[in-house]
Order: structure tokens, then C-alpha cells, then sequence
């Protein structure tokens, strides 16, 4: 059993949850709690960590028998842990890019320096019930491995494709040449998104929380469409205006 704070492994884990950096440079990031533990792909388990306390349930002491935890203090748990209450089981899992092979058919989201960490985690949730291809991020996004965007994903960071691009404008680029329709939901934009038929290729291009998309992307796009707002707001919140593009795409394809 770990019950030692300066364990240097307790340290690495702690600085991990703290560091994008650390987490970019050793391609591990750390999931906590036991639903979201029990999702993580076999082949990318690096190493679990539980209490006592975990194992003292039949569901607890299985799940850390599949992971092969090791045993650590309440105190060890709680110095390795981002949360307040740590919920007695924590593992450290390989980050690794989504291949081409298993990116799905749907719509494509393309995020250009969305910031907020509960914004992208709902983004995430919200692709995968949307049935959304993929989701292509530009390098001054959100850290999707950062345990706040980890918890709002509920475990759709293991399920949705997803990959990191340093500019998203070069992407819009090369998705075009595939044959896939870009559009960017912009404040200006020629038409009312659930005016438009989506065609069964096509990506959605959104923007920064406070400025939106910059001038240079959303130029880029082939379409650029508005959601109508009604009272004195300036805009929507990014992950909903993304699902109400996602889910127009996704009533088209089902009618």
C-alpha cells in the first residue's frame, strides 16, 4: 500500500491532473471514479490506484481486480485526486488519436479556441448523442484531458473520435477537398440554420465563447448560418449552439 505524500508517483499523478503540459509531454492523462474507470480500454490502462475503503464492496474490489489497482491511503488518494471527495479509485490512461478507420459518418464539429472546460465536455456529450463523425480541435482549445472537461464528458472522451490540429482553417481546407460542406455558425450568417438540407458530409464550424469564430476561418466556410434569437441576447452558448446544429443534421437524416 502507497501511504506516503511524497511518494514520487503520488506527485506525478498530482501534477498530471495540474499540467497540460506534463500531459501532452508523457501522453497520460487521469480518470477518476468508478464509472468513468470502467470504460477505459484495456489497451491504454497505464495504472489504477484504490482504498481500502473501495474494495470493500463486491462491484469496487472486481473493478480493481480488472484494473490491476494498486492499494493507497484515503490521504494518498485525496493528495493524487482533482476532486473535493474522492471517490476511492483513480487510474492513469494513454492519450491517443482517433484513426481515420473509426471516425463515424455523421456531421463533423470544428472547434476554433473554445475555452470553457464545461463547454467542450458538454460538446463531447452531446456529439456522441447526436451521432456526430468526429470532433477536430485547434491547439487553443481546452485541454480535452483536463479533469474538467473529463468529468463533463461522462466517459465520451473514450467514445467519440476526436484529434487535435494546430490550425483549423487548414482543416476546413482539406475537409473541402474531400468533398465534405463546411459551415459556420456565425452571427452574420446568410441563412437560419433549420432552413438549410445538410448534406450527409458536412462539418459545423464553431467559435470562441466570447468572440466567436475569427474573420480569416469563418471566410473559409462554404456556408455561414444563424440561429434566430428573440429577446436582447447577443449570442448562445457554444456547446448549445452546437446542438441545435447537431441535432437539425440529425433530424434531417432521420426523416
Amino acid at each position: 500500500m502507497i501511504t506516503s505524500l511524497s511518494n514520487p508517483l503520488v506527485r506525478r499523478v498530482s501534477l498530471l491532473n495540474k499540467k497540460a503540459s506534463l500531459r501532452k509531454e508523457e501522453g497520460l492523462f487521469v480518470v477518476e471514479g468508478r464509472r468513468f474507470a470502467e470504460e477505459i480500454p484495456a489497451d491504454r490502462l497505464e495504472q489504477a490506484f484504490a482504498t481500502e475503503a473501495f474494495l470493500e464492496t463486491e462491484e469496487g474490489a472486481a473493478l480493481a481486480r480488472r484494473l490491476r489497482a494498486e492499494t493507497v491511503s484515503e490521504a494518498v488518494m485525496e493528495k493524487m485526486s482533482d476532486t473535493r471527495t474522492p471517490q476511492g479509485i483513480l487510474a492513469l490512461v494513454r492519450t491517443k488519436e482517433t484513426p481515420p478507420e473509426a471516425w463515424g459518418s455523421g456531421p463533423l464539429l470544428l472547434l476554433e479556441r473554445v475555452q470553457d472546460p464545461g463547454n467542450l465536455g458538454t460538446i463531447f456529450r452531446t456529439a456522441e448523442a447526436a451521432g456526430a463523425g468526429g470532433i477536430i480541435l485547434d491547439e487553443e482549445t481546452a485541454d480535452p484531458y483536463s479533469p474538467k472537461v473529463l468529468r463533463s464528458t461522462m466517459g465520451g472522451i473514450f467514445r467519440v473520435p476526436f484529434r487535435t490540429v494546430p490550425r483549423i482553417g487548414d482543416e476546413v481546407k482539406r475537409l473541402q477537398q474531400e468533398g465534405v460542406r463546411v459551415y459556420a455558425a456565425h452571427l452574420q450568417g446568410s441563412s437560419e440554420f433549420d432552413r438549410v438540407t445538410y448534406p450527409p458530409r458536412c462539418a459545423f464550424l464553431l467559435g470562441n465563447e466570447g468572440s466567436g469564430l475569427t474573420d480569416e476561418v469563418s471566410a473559409l466556410a462554404d456556408e455561414r448560418v444563424r440561429i434566430p434569437m428573440e429577446g436582447r441576447a447577443e449570442s448562445l452558448n457554444v456547446a448549445v449552439a452546437g446542438a441545435l446544429l447537431l441535432y437539425e443534421a440529425y433530424k434531417q437524416r432521420r426523416d
